[in-house]
């Protein structure tokens, strides 16, 4: 769940920091106060796009840091990922404003806290952390998907989409993975199948490909070329073409070290013969006169493996003839075929390669065989994914239908209708949502009926029996598992008593999870465990919002606010109190 959120510096909040509670809490306020303005900030430290200038005017940075009980998803990733070891105490962010990254203290604290951090500079510059380590914002929204699930007021038109119609039901009826593993059979398959398709209209391109490759490798076979021969030839020629210059340098050196007048053997000898005599009158002088003696022993060394070099060394102009043929054999077949020489190891493997391919297209039946094989295993996949949806479509109907009796939707029905489709990626069936308001009226596809107000309660419906059912079912991969849920004024277009049935819904939905709720109904907010409140002030000219945890008599106010606007009576706050119990 989210524990905490600390906010520095973002668009019109200067400082703020919340602590949440479990359940149900609900954010209220005027309008234009703000309440959006925290959805905002969590979404940038879980990961989401940055799409504008959100640094405070004025600061050179905005601050957004979060702080939630890690789950065992979140730690399956952490482990992944190789960052369960850092740990970093919150506090060091909400205190911190100008010190950078290399600031941060490490702290000891709960290993099971997990801190998501977004630093925006006001250049437009982003990054991110988890736990006090820099991630890419990807890993952040990767991670917080697990984290948190955001529904937007207009999130529910996406609801008008089929895909997501097929993925909720997929979702509903723990089918998503054998999806997924449809999709990927299918896209097995038809590779296969358009594969064939060529090779039929190209096969005898085909042929007369495979007849030039294996002209190709049998002349590359010829030249018994590797990279290692390769580089001894050269290494080989460079020796016998400069055998002379070799011979005649090495006699040189040898003469300079051991044989000419002065050789250096020789004065070096003088030297040690004289430091003898030197050191019986300075014994500081022995290290000295043992370096004298240890270069002559390696000039001495060295004169030796020279004289042995030389001894086996000769010319051979019929062994330089042939490595030039060979060399230049090689450069003509590389410039045949627009390669360097090094490089024909790997068109020898490509060339063989692509002969192998051609020659298994040859072999009709057994390419036709696994193109089959491929298609049965889409269609086993696929129809017990067709079981599934007609399962889950039932379930799924009866349940949103029932959720919007509640939802004043009297009488209204919705059906998840499965048409047959040619095969396709998607599976065997197309998936269309449809709906009828009320009694009598056929059902009809949710995008051409239902208007904004039903879309939002019917999006509520499907978002509250989703999140109930995969906490029933134990759906760890739900993509409705999240532990905490934020509704962003999905009750807009709502009132009286369907607001009620709402906040019902809402608060039974906070019994297992984490659900924070912004809203303008009073019948939503009064049925909250925790409640705040967003304000904005001015001072010297700037706009500054301002959220606070409300107590039950602060709380008997606002609610009494949102019942009957700027004058409230004791009426209106009598009505406040009913509605929360007091």
């Amino acid at each position: 769940m989210l524990q905490a959120l600390s906010i520095r510096d973002f668009i019109i909040v200067e400082k703020l920091d919340l602590e949440f509670h479990s359940g149900f809490t609900t954010l209220t306020g005027e309008t234009g106060a703000g309440k959006s303005i925290l959805i905002d900030a969590l979404s940038l430290a879980l990961g989401a796009r940055n799409d504008g200038n959100v640094t405070r005017k004025g600061a050179d940075k905005a601050d957004i840091s979060a702080s939630f009980a890690m789950n065992n998803a979140a730690k399956a990733w952490l482990d992944e990922h190789e960052l369960n070891s850092s740990s970093i105490d919150n506090r060091a962010y909400q205190n911190t404003t100008d010190q950078d990254t290399s600031d941060q203290a490490s702290a000891d604290q709960d290993s099971t806290e997990l801190v998501l951090r977004r630093v925006i500079y006001a250049d437009g510059r982003s990054r991110g952390f988890i736990n006090g380590t820099a991630v890419t914002i990807g890993q952040l929204k990767e991670l917080g998907e697990s984290l948190v699930d955001i529904y937007s007021q207009n999130a529910h038109h996406s609801l008008l989409k089929a895909a997501t119609q097929r993925q909720i039901l997929d979702e509903f009826g723990q089918s998503s993975e054998l999806a997924n593993t449809v999709a990927s059979q299918y896209k097995t398959w038809h590779a296969l199948h358009i594969k064939r398709l060529t090779i039929e209209k190209n096969s005898a391109a085909f042929a007369d490909e495979l007849a030039e490759l294996r002209d190709k490798t049998r002349e590359l076979q010829a030249l018994d070329f590797t990279i290692d021969d390769w580089q001894d030839s050269q290494a080989e020629h460079n020796r016998l073409s400069n055998s002379a210059s070799l011979l005649s340098g090495l006699e040189a050196c040898i003469a300079l070290i051991d044989e000419a007048e002065p050789a250096a053997i020789g004065l070096l000898t003088q030297a040690q013969q004289k430091l003898i005599t030197l050191v019986e009158f300075d014994a500081q002088l022995k290290n000295a006169a043992d370096e004298v003696d240890s270069a002559i022993i390696s000039l001495e060394e060295a004169s030796r493996e020279l004289n042995r070099y030389l001894q086996k060394a000769e010319l051979d102009p019929a062994r330089l003839i042939t490595l030039e043929n060979r060399i230049q054999t090689v450069h003509n077949t590389a410039r045949k075929y627009r390669v360097r020489p090094e490089d024909l190891i790997d068109l020898i493997n490509n060339s063989q390669l692509r002969m192998d391919e051609l020659e298994s297209f040859a072999n009709d039946g057994a390419f036709l065989k696994q193109e089959h094989q491929a298609l049965n295993d889409y269609q086993i996949s696929a129809k017990k994914l067709s079981k599934n949806r007609q399962v889950a479509a039932k379930d799924l109907s009866g349940k949103i239908s029932k959720q919007m009796q509640r939802l004043s939707l009297a009488g209204g029905q919705f059906n998840v209708n499965l048409q047959a489709s040619e095969p396709n990626s998607n599976g065997l069936e197309t998936v269309e949502f449809l709906v009828a308001g009320h009694a009598g009226v056929e059902p009809r596809p949710l995008n051409k009926v239902a208007s904004g107000g039903e879309l939002s309660r019917i999006s509520l419906a499907l978002h509250v029996t989703l999140s109930m059912d995969s906490l029933n079912n134990d759906q760890g991969t739900s993509q409705s598992s999240a532990p905490c849920m934020i509704f962003d004024e999905v009750d807009v277009g709502i009132g009286g008593g369907v607001a009620e049935v709402v906040g019902q819904l809402l608060k039974q939905l906070g019994i297992d999870r984490q659900v924070l709720v912004i809203t303008h109904l009073p019948q939503v907010a009064s049925q909250a465990k925790q409640h705040l409140q967003v304000s904005k002030t001015q001072t010297n000219g700037t706009t500054l919002s301002h959220i606070h945890s409300l107590d039950s008599q602060s709380r008997i106010e606002e609610i009494a606010r949102m019942l009957g606007g700027i004058n409230i009576t004791e009426t209106t706050r009598s009505h406040a109190k009913e509605m929360l119990g007091v």
